[in-house]
């Protein structure tokens, strides 16, 4: 029996994931449709990859300018900065679209560029034309979200989008978001475009998904390094336009001041892009929990809903490993057999402080394993600690492990230190491989700046005891 699958945002992470999973196999006919112009997915134009292009640049400054050792501080060129990365990204672009074109070729396989819009459940408008689908899977990523403040209509804001591509900014800015996209462009604003920034951050700090020692050292380092004043426990009131910008009144500890900006920048998260789909002429409501861990819209047994668009983990590496899952069940719901959840341990880089002070996640942070009630051993290590740091002039930062107390099996690892995207992949080994701590190889290659997981590793392994 041949099941036809329609794919709506074939260009992005999530939508190939399906797409190439599916597409091999002779049961599946397969309808791509993506309008996306020039198409390529949100990652490579407009997310992580122009951003690291970006960041990359002003890490360069960065080092020259904490480096006793050099004379001169060199001045970052943005309009080649932005040039560079035009060049690479749209390559990625390419390459990407050439994927999908090249599946297009098969027998089984159409693509469409053009819009779509479901007619009912099932059946599908692209352009002029009308499809019906036994499975249709959305995957059309997510939308800059625009928070609901007075005001906020009337004056000019600039997304991480506009960053991205801006060869010339103003002196003075004001960022409302401090997720991991503001993490990430706030030091590109101050190293690279040598603004003075203001930041709003609603919470005691930044960083949620850490234990509160690491978004305190963020702060540390942001106020310190860059410059950047941050603004904790404060809330937006509302924004104005002013003679030479704008004006943004917050309130702060129960009291309300005035911010003056040439330019605000809203780096305030993305929704999923579910406009013009026309869902009201189907079952799916989108709302919180409205896709299951099987990838399944819980209004419809044969819609699936993966990626940025389901709001569960906006991040790359989840939304393909969302797509593989998704496409592995859609076969087995054709084929009356039991589906399988998407399970997923942690994993999470955020390029923090222009990449020289990334932040790193797997498993579980210590306050996860609190929740859980998990008997285990938490140590933590300064990055001053080891003198690597201090040989590469990189000495901010820790990093922490947390295990389980009884056997030793490694949990956790959460690193905010140069080098800490790096160790990220070692780590997720031994997380998910459910390596008891005792058995990592305490084998140093010194000097060199995974010397920090040995000593975490030797003080873990000191803790739970010998086997």
């Amino acid at each position: 029996m041949t099941i036809h699958v329609a794919i709506i945002g074939a260009y992005g992470s999530a939508g190939v994931a399906v797409a190439n999973d599916l597409a091999d196999d002779p049961n599946v006919e397969l309808t791509l449709i993506d309008d996306g112009e020039p198409g390529g997915g949100l990652c490579i134009l407009r997310g992580c990859m122009p951003s690291k292009e970006v960041l990359s640049a002003s890490a360069h400054k960065f080092h020259a300018r904490h480096d006793q050792r050099l004379s001169e501080t060199p001045e970052v060129d943005l309009q080649s900065v932005v040039n560079i990365k035009d060049e690479h990204i749209y390559s990625f672009a390419e390459h990407r679209r050439a994927a999908v074109h090249d599946l297009a070729e098969r027998e089984n396989v159409e693509f469409y560029h053009d819009s779509a819009r479901f007619v009912d459940d099932h059946t599908i408008r692209i352009g002029n034309e009308q499809i019906e689908a036994d499975y249709v899977v959305i995957a059309t990523g997510s939308v800059v979200n625009v928070p609901e403040l007075p005001g906020i209509e009337d004056v000019e804001f600039m997304t991480s989008a506009d960053v991205l591509d801006t060869t010339q900014f103003p002196d003075s800015g004001v960022v409302m978001g401090f997720g991991y996209v503001g993490l990430e462009l706030v030091p590109y604003l101050t190293e690279a475009a040598g603004m003075d920034i203001t930041v709003i951050e609603h919470d005691e700090r930044p960083l949620d998904e850490a234990d509160p020692a690491f978004g305190d050292e963020l702060l540390d380092i942001y106020r310190d390094h860059f410059g950047v004043e941050i603004l904790t426990k404060t809330d937006e009131k509302r924004v104005e336009s002013a003679e030479n910008g704008l004006r943004l009144h917050v309130e702060q500890d129960g009291d309300e001041r005035a911010i003056e900006a040439d330019q605000l920048f809203l780096f305030t998260g993305r929704r999923p892009n579910l406009d013009g789909l026309g869902l009201e002429n189907t079952n799916l409501e989108p709302k919180a929990e409205w896709v299951g861990d099987t990838m399944q819209s819980c209004d419809d047994p044969r819609t699936f809903v993966v990626g940025d668009v389901n709001g569960k983990e906006p991040i790359l590496h989840i939304a393909k490993e969302q797509g593989f899952k998704a496409a592995e069940n859609i076969l087995a719901h054709a084929r009356g057999a039991e589906l399988e959840t998407y399970e997923n341990v942690h994993h999470h880089v955020i390029f923090s402080a222009t990449g020289v002070y990334p932040f790193a996640r797997v498993g579980l942070s210590e306050e996860a394993a609190q929740e859980e009630g998990r008997n285990y051993v938490a140590v933590s290590r300064q990055a001053s600690d080891d003198g690597v740091f201090k040989t590469k002039q990189a000495v901010e930062g820790l990093a922490k492990l947390v295990v389980d107390a009884d056997d030793g099996t490694v949990l956790g690892y959460q690193g905010l230190h140069y080098h800490a995207d790096v160790m990220a992949k070692t780590m997720q080994v031994i997380v998910e491989s459910k390596m008891d701590v005792r058995d990592v190889p305490d084998r140093a290659y010194h000097p060199t700046t995974p010397e920090i997981l040995d000593g975490l590793l030797r003080d873990a392994s000191a803790e739970v005891g010998e086997k």
